[in-house]
């Protein structure tokens, strides 16, 4: 139970600080830490993940930072595509579950590693030009111009979150946060804000699928659920106190370090 707890609280700090990166740790945590099968741990991830992601997301609403309508077209086609996620991970043998899972970990690992150019500015619009991003927001509203291409973006990324998060029990942030840096103009501030929301909706809607497809969240997964929500109460506050740098380099050495452990554990 106590495990539980800490390991709860972890995944909830690092998602408050980040907008991304909870149920990479979720899993894992849950998967070595307390012996159970990766289905076993995808819905309570999904679940822990999903709540402490609210926790932010109403933060952020309450700032006025979430872009909620491209979040809820993200979540829409997560819903969609989040079944086929989870009807794919109770096909799939355990040990390629998990070499998936290891292999989605490096690949986190990497990005976080990689430095990128860093972004300043005062209010929560970027200073890109249309032919550099897919999605801008209007100079005057401050909102995005819904055009053909920006729509069919997001639309793709929530397809693909979806798949994922079904798939292997991961809320998705660390795919929409790179994705809405790379193919927006929203500063960082806003981008954490929205991930967390799109997070929450998807990870709900994973869940459900899960219940329904029979899985069970007992007192231990509870326990783990409750205390992720605490860690994202204290990550939220901490957020403007850690520098970015020194937090992308700690989590990918973790990242690095389990996704080894868990690809060695599969292999044996």
């Amino acid at each position: 139970m106590l495990l539980a707890s800490f390991f709860g609280v972890v995944m909830g700090l690092v998602l408050g600080l980040t907008g991304a990166g909870g149920g990479i740790l979720a899993v894992p945590a849950l998967v070595l830490g307390l012996g159970w099968s990766m289905t076993q741990a995808a819905p309570v991830a999904l679940f822990a993940v999903g709540s402490s992601a609210a926790v932010g997301a109403i933060d952020g609403l309450r700032h006025g930072l979430v872009r909620y309508r491209a979040a809820l077209l993200i979540a829409a086609l997560g819903a969609v595509f989040s079944p086929v996620g989870i009807y794919f991970a109770h096909q799939l043998p355990e040990k390629i579950l998990m070499i998936l899972f290891s292999l989605l970990m490096l690949m986190v690992a990497a990005r976080m590693l990689r430095r990128e150019r860093k972004e300043e500015g005062p209010s929560d619009h970027g200073h890109a030009n249309w032919g550099q991003k897919n999605c801008m927001l209007d100079q005057h509203t401050g909102r995005f111009s819904w055009t053909a291409k920006c729509t069919a973006t997001l639309a793709a990324l929530g397809a693909v979150t979806g798949v994922v998060s079904g798939l292997l029990g991961v809320g998705g942030g660390f795919l929409i946060v790179p994705a809405f840096k790379q193919l927006t103009d929203v500063q960082m501030r806003g981008i954490i804000a929205t991930s967390l929301m799109v997070i929450s909706l998807i990870s709900a809607i994973g869940v459900v699928g899960a219940l329904h497809a029979g899985v069970r969240i007992d007192g231990l997964g509870a326990t783990f659920i409750v205390s992720s929500i605490v860690g994202m109460i204290v990550g939220r506050k901490l957020c403007a106190r850690v520098p970015a740098r020194v937090l992308q380099v700690g989590f990918a050495s973790v990242c690095l370090v389990v996704a080894v452990y868990m690809l060695m554990n599969s292999a044996l």
